[in-house]
């Protein structure tokens, strides 16, 4: 399994919080068409007007396959900027 983790800054408190509860409503009906991903996991520090953004994703393929259609996403107004991207193996993923 891969994460790619994406880094955000300079958002306001405001918009990082609105962003959240949206992505919340919208988990539910699962990933963007196009991105085949197992998971997503959004960090927000809004006072700091940083987050982190970890999408999941089962292989490879799965990743290179969604990556064109999260390039070609806008974030919302006020979130910020990304300022790094990288992708990581998943060396373990626990819930309880």
């Amino acid at each position: 399994m891969l994460a790619r983790v994406t880094a955000w800054e300079g958002g306001s408190a405001d918009a990082l919080r609105a962003a959240a509860a949206e992505m919340q409503q919208r988990a539910p009906s699962g990933p963007p068409e196009g991105v085949v991903s197992t998971g997503f996991t959004m960090l927000v520090e809004p006072d700091a007007g940083r987050a982190l953004m970890i999408g999941l994703f089962a292989s490879e393929a799965d990743l290179d396959a969604s990556e064109p259609v999260l390039q070609s996403m806008s974030p919302p107004d006020g979130v910020g900027s990304m300022v790094s991207k990288h992708v990581y193996d998943v060396g373990i993923d626990v819930r309880m």
